[in-house]
């Protein structure tokens, strides 16, 4: 049985992971809507706003990661239930950005490596201080 923490870890890694992949399903869709005719103005530009929304939302590349996301925003909202929120904060927080960062490079995203390590390094050593 895993305990608390752990789930804390998996909830923020998932969280990370689709971080970076709702990042790229959006840059798709944008690059998508540039090649497009541009929306109308006036009174029916509202209209062509919440259809691109919905559009954003239909693409596959953006609403599965979304669709997880939201899963693990859930299974945090429980996991918050039997833990301290000043422990269950840090460390999903924390495990988040690490896991976005890695993720993200993984994807190929541009980023400084040696901040981006140095961050995480930082973060995760404030965790420890907070839990010890």
């Amino acid at each position: 049985m895993i305990g608390d923490v752990e789930k804390m870890i998996v909830v923020g890694l998932v969280w990370g992971t689709t971080n970076s992949l709702m990042r790229r399903g959006a840059v798709l869709w944008d690059q998508k809507l540039r090649s497009a005719p541009q929306a109308p103005s006036g009174r029916w530009r509202i209209v062509a706003l919440v259809c691109r929304w919905i559009e954003l939302l239909l693409s596959w590349q953006y609403s599965v990661p979304f669709l997880i996301n939201l899963m693990a925003s859930a299974a945090f909202f429980y996991i918050l239930s039997d833990s301290p929120i000043s422990v269950a904060v840090p460390v999903t927080n924390a495990t988040t950005f690490a896991a976005t960062a890695m993720s993200a490079m993984l994807l190929g995203e541009e980023m400084k490596v040696g901040r981006a390590f140095l961050g995480t390094f930082l973060i995760v050593l404030g965790v420890y201080v907070c839990i010890n």
